[in-house]
């Protein structure tokens, strides 16, 4: 299994929680005289063995991620730390940005002039080539997902660490 398809079952498995912890809740309690529309005890096994299966899947993307080698950019790990900075850089900048250039404000004639404080087009610049290096380096992450196999570990290693 390649790690993009581990990443995608593992969403599925997110969702089918979610699915499943929204159900038990809705049957949970049911009025007197009446039967709940599910088996809210059947529904917990459910999610169990769900969860069971996701643990297995955070663990295998985890460890696999952190022996996978991107070259310059470290291992998977590594790329995926920088990434997530880099989204945050850009989100940082592009509020910067549009704050100083005064995006959402309304201004009337009788208000005194508000000046920005920082350089927008400075801003916007920098936004973009943060952006420009997080596009190239989400592809390189990508393809390493589609062409890197998922380590497997047995229940096993679980306890030896």
């Amino acid at each position: 299994m390649k790690i993009a398809e581990a990443l995608s079952e593992r969403a599925d498995a997110q969702r089918r929680v979610e699915q499943l912890r929204s159900r038990i809740a809705a049957n949970a309690r049911y009025q007197e005289g009446e039967e709940p529309a599910e088996d809210a005890a059947a529904l917990l096994v459910e999610v169990g063995e769900v969860l069971t299966r996701l643990r297995t899947l955070i663990a295998q993307v985890n460890r696999t991620n952190s022996r996978v080698d991107l070259g310059p950019d470290g291992t998977m790990t590594d790329a995926l730390a920088t990434r997530d900075v880099l989204r945050l850089q850009h989100a940082v900048l592009t509020s910067a940005a549009d704050a100083a250039a005064g995006q959402g404000t309304r201004h009337l004639r009788s208000e005194l002039r508000h000046l920005s404080a920082l350089p927008v087009a400075d801003l916007r610049r920098q936004a973009d080539e943060v952006a420009r290096t997080l596009r190239t380096l989400d592809g390189r992450i990508q393809q390493a997902n589609w062409t890197h196999d998922l380590l497997d570990w047995t229940e096993q290693d679980w306890t030896e660490g």
